[in-house]
């Protein structure tokens, strides 16, 4: 397996690697894998989405002698000297920091673009002035919009459905151009429905599985936009780390693409409930709720399910959890941490 192969390259051989967005979700995640593999890792965040919790739990999870090869910047992508600071000396960044969320960024499309595309575009020329090795980003899958085929594969692509949505295609078409200017080649990662430990279940803006999964354990209503035969890919969080370990040391035959991040499965929002539902149950929460319905939510895709061969054929990338392991080892951690008061 080749994750398995560059693993051990990199743990004989230990690179410094920049993660933006690192008290986030994703990013924490990455940092603790990163840790683990005695990696040294600059992280860069200002706490828009991200939490002091996360580092902490990542803390507690690595030794001391790992914890002291992490260097926090609390800094924001919109300031271009921040990301200049942020790169120096770096091998290779993972550039996760964004404002995530479609009602988010239907709400403040302006706010959405400054960081999603102005801080981007600092990043991005922060890394190519540095000239480091490779520059990985967060892509979304959200840059299908409405084109109609299953499964998507990443040349096909539709009209982009929110400014969110917008924001991550210009990501995509800025990196596409660096590389064209100056031979700058870089990784995108179009993630579908990413799930897992540290997503957070709280706020207006909370993904579906941790919003549901609070909800269960409180025992309030867990609501469905539209009938529930919506569908999604969704994708454990150690795929994505995979990925963006694999991504980041790809060859340059690699680079200059984008590639979908997900497990190729689709999962409508009726069989998400149940099957959470039951992982909740198998843990001791006691669950037999049923979902109340309301409307589509705009800017929804109908359906999403991801084509993976690409990711297979040139980086090696070998989905390591379905959504039913995914769920099980994702409850498990909302029942044991205080993630859920």
């Amino acid at each position: 397996m080749k994750y398995n192969e560059i693993i051990t390259e990199l743990t004989s051989a230990p690179r410094t690697w920049l993660v933006t967005g690192v008290t986030g979700f994703i990013g924490s995640n990455l940092l603790e894998t990163l840790l683990k593999l005695n990696q040294r890792v600059v992280g860069l965040d200002n706490f828009a989405t991200g939490y002091q919790k996360n580092l902490d739990e990542v803390q507690g999870e690595v030794t001391s002698e790992q914890w002291a090869n992490f260097n926090f910047i609390e800094g924001d992508i919109r300031d271009a000297a921040t990301c200049q600071a942020a790169v120096a000396g770096v091998d290779y960044v993972l550039h996760q920091a964004a404002l995530g969320s479609v009602p988010r960024s239907i709400n403040d499309p302006l706010t959405s673009n400054e960081v999603n595309v102005s801080g981007f575009l600092n990043m991005l020329n922060a890394a190519r002035e540095e000239n480091v090795k490779s520059f990985t980003y967060a892509a979304s899958s959200s840059t299908y919009g409405d084109h109609p085929a299953l499964p998507k594969v990443e040349e096909n692509i539709g009209n982009p459905l929110s400014p969110y949505a917008v924001t991550k295609y210009v990501n995509e078409l800025y990196a596409d151009v660096f590389n064209r200017c100056y031979n700058f080649k870089t990784i995108g990662l179009r993630y579908f429905n990413v799930f897992g430990k540290r997503q957070d279940p709280d706020g207006a803006y909370a993904a579906v599985i941790p919003k549901w999964t609070a909800a269960l354990i409180k025992d309030e209503t867990v609501f469905v936009n539209g009938d529930g035969e919506t569908s999604r890919d969704f994708c454990y969080i150690d795929n994505v780390v995979q990925m963006n370990i694999l991504a980041a040391t790809a060859n340059d035959d690699a680079k200059g693409e984008v590639y979908n991040v997900a497990v190729g499965d689709r999962t409508t929002l009726n069989t998400l409930f149940d099957s959470i539902k039951n992982a909740l149950n198998e843990q001791g929460v006691n669950c037999d709720a049923s979902p109340t319905y309301r409307d589509f939510r705009a800017g929804d895709v109908r359906h999403s399910q991801a084509d993976i061969s690409k990711a297979k054929k040139l980086l090696g990338y070998a989905p390591q959890y379905r959504i039913q392991q995914g769920i099980s080892l994702a409850m498990g951690w909302y029942c044991s941490s205080e993630a859920i008061q």
